[in-house]
């Protein structure tokens, strides 16, 4: 999942882009309305965090525009404010959730992953497929009931791969959901994590889940099969 944090507040912004990518998001951070809005018209985001008093445009104009051209992904709203009316301003601008300055990380944490609930069907708290389990909010994978030592980025392709079961995804679908803005493209970082992450779960078992599919990218299949 990808999540764009907007926030001025230098730290505050480290701060939260740390904690997500520990917990296995890809994280953008823009500290202003104008390039946050250049990076949502360029990228693929699953939700963004936005704070209300960033330099122009502010946060409740930001998200209004982005409404206003149809953009419907998740997004919360950071600030200080936390009169009744500024949280009804700020819901009626089109954020889905507002959480007021200052705030526990875990409590963020916990509303991300609601969101992304809501949003989006797909996105669960917990996936089994065959003998693989995945725990989105321990952040956490067991193979066979034991845990399995994954990398965030592992994790992270392990997940989206399994709200993307049966189907082929694209390296470029890959990038766009699990990678930040920082992604070099002439680079191999996919198929060096794909091939990390095939080797935990399938190892030398001849029936795998994760599968390469020449000239269109990879698919996790809901039970192993010996490959094509």
């Amino acid at each position: 999942m990808r999540i764009l944090v907007v926030e001025d507040e230098v730290s505050l912004a480290n701060g939260i882009a740390e904690a997500l990518r520990l917990n296995a998001y890809s994280v953008d951070i823009a500290p202003n309305g104008t390039s946050a809005d250049q990076l949502m018209f360029a990228n693929f985001y699953d939700l963004a965090i936005v704070d209300w008093g960033i330099p122009p445009p502010s946060g409740i104009e930001l998200i209004r525009h982005w409404r206003d051209e149809g953009i419907e992904i998740a997004i919360i709203m950071l600030t200080a404010r936390d009169e009744l009316d500024d949280r009804i301003d700020g819901l009626d601008s089109g954020a889905d959730d507002y959480l007021g300055k200052p705030f526990e990380l875990r409590e963020l944490l916990a509303r991300v992953r609601t969101l992304l609930r809501r949003s989006d069907k797909s996105v669960h708290v917990t996936y089994q497929v065959d003998n693989v389990e995945l725990d989105r909010r321990r952040v956490e994978v067991r193979l066979d009931g034991n845990n399995l030592q994954l990398s965030p980025k592992e994790f992270a392709l392990l997940e989206y791969l399994m709200t993307r079961q049966d189907e082929v995804v694209s390296r470029s679908e890959i990038i766009e959901h699990i990678w930040d803005d920082a992604y070099d493209s002439v680079s191999n970082l996919v198929d060096v994590v794909v091939y990390r992450l095939r080797k935990k779960i399938d190892g030398d078992n001849p029936k795998r889940l994760l599968h390469t599919r020449k000239g269109s990218g990879y698919m996790l299949t809901s039970s192993r099969i010996r490959p094509a």
